[in-house]
């Protein structure tokens, strides 16, 4: 198949908190808008799988805390279907922060990694160690 699936379960509304799941200081970051996100008007912005956030970092090292990054999402709990029909659901939500092109800002992350993550940015892909 290629391309991703056309609708992917948004499960992470404007304000969740996530695990940071790589090396560059930061632990719990919350989402503070989703980058491209077209939604209806008073409808909180909600991001899945894949999506390209910007984020507040809550907990941290002191040079990493209060400051805004971007963010992609590399786990979530809401099971969301592939396109083969198989639901998909982690233990936790987890992002990795990266650049606003997409590169990584740290060198690893940190248990598994949505294979839909991977296929939209490559440099995820290369850095995870496990792709689920």
């Amino acid at each position: 198949m290629k391309g991703l699936a056309g609708k992917q379960t948004r499960g992470l509304p404007t304000g969740a908190r996530l695990d940071c799941v790589d090396n560059t200081g930061a632990k719990v970051v919350q989402i503070v808008s989703v980058i491209n996100y077209h939604g209806v008007k008073t409808r909180m912005p909600s991001a899945g799988v894949g999506d390209l956030l910007v984020v507040s970092v809550k907990k941290g090292t002191p040079e990493m805390r209060r400051q805004i990054v971007n963010a992609v999402i590399v786990r979530q709990k809401r099971p969301f279907r592939r396109p083969d029909g198989t639901m998909v659901q982690f233990e936790d939500n987890a992002a990795v922060i990266t650049t606003p092109k997409g590169e990584t800002k740290g060198s690893e992350i940190k248990g598994p990694v949505a294979r839909e993550a991977a296929e939209r940015w490559p440099r995820i892909a290369a850095t995870a160690s496990i792709i689920v």
